[in-house]
């Protein structure tokens, strides 16, 4: 089996076609096909089921599969570990968190980060499904909730609290409201239950009513940058997390005695990186710019 054929087999297993993987890997359809029909042969067992929609591991090729995405996990590991100078920070940085921090929040702030250490370059990774940070597909991750493998490295960064708004131009035409209760007579944006990125996000909804006797939203929609913008529009109320407050401060805070859900943000890693320069200076400058807020 050798290195060249087994790249080639785990991006057709990671793509699911040989097309797929050929843009991958830039090579055709056909010299993919080749390789991988090449390392049948060296292994007289069949890696995949072809069929009309696709390709379909097989069983022994699941379980070459899971060895290849060790093996190439543990190499982008230690190439990472390789590449950065014991002197400074450098090399490449895969951060991941979630679409609306990672958005609203971090991207204009990377600009500070990069220049403060000019050799090292970041691939930020937005998603609110978690990538897999003990395969590699992130170094670093900012999560919403403490993490639930236990080979991770966690850093508690902030308590995050939920802030119920909206902007002056919708309260000037709908009225303030006083209490929870009020809020049946107002338009709501909420997140929807699509992949939310943190347990209870639409708390708003229950709010001042009986448990499991929801309201309904005028809009949902989910990214909590598009909330933002919505309730920034003059749609309706909604409620959004600290930094987003903060970030806009011509929104109006209403019913501030109700209390949303706190959300535990970590900064997390693999132990593996526990020593890298690159994670620990990202770490305190993360730290430095989360104390601003409060």
């Amino acid at each position: 089996m050798d290195w060249d054929k087994l790249r080639v087999f785990h991006a057709v297993a990671e793509a699911g076609s040989f097309t797929h993987a050929g843009d991958t890997l830039n090579l055709s359809q056909s010299a993919v096909s080749r390789q991988i029909s090449a390392l049948e042969e060296v292994l007289q067992v069949p890696l995949f089921h072809r069929h009309a929609r696709g390709l379909i591991l097989t069983e022994q090729g699941e379980s070459l599969n899971r060895t290849v995405r060790e093996v190439f996990a543990k190499l982008a590991m230690t190439e990472a570990l390789l590449t950065e100078s014991k002197e400074k920070p450098a090399g490449r940085l895969k951060i991941t968190t979630t679409v609306g921090f990672g958005a609203s929040w971090l991207a204009p702030r990377l600009h500070a980060f990069l220049e403060a250490y000019p050799e090292v370059s970041v691939s930020l990774l937005l998603d609110d499904a978690e990538l897999d940070l003990a395969m590699r597909e992130a170094d670093v991750a900012i999560r919403m909730h403490p993490p639930k493998q236990p080979d991770l490295v966690q850093r508690h960064l902030l308590a995050m609290q939920w802030h119920v708004c909206a902007s002056p131009d919708y309260l000037k035409k709908h009225g303030v409201p006083k209490r929870p209760e009020d809020l049946d007579a107002h338009r709501l944006i909420l997140f929807g239950n699509h992949h939310p990125p943190v347990p209870d996000i639409n708390w708003l909804a229950e709010a001042g009513r009986r448990p499991g006797n929801p309201r309904r939203a005028l809009l949902e929609v989910n990214s909590v940058q598009a909330v933002l913008l919505a309730i920034r529009s003059g749609l309706g109320i909604g409620a959004v997390p600290d930094w987003a407050m903060a970030e806009n401060p011509d929104l109006v805070r209403v019913l501030t005695d109700l209390k949303g859900p706190k959300v535990d943000v970590y900064f997390v890693y693999p132990e593996e990186l526990r020593n890298s320069k690159r994670v620990a200076v990202f770490r305190d400058f993360l730290l430095a710019r989360l104390a601003e807020m409060h």
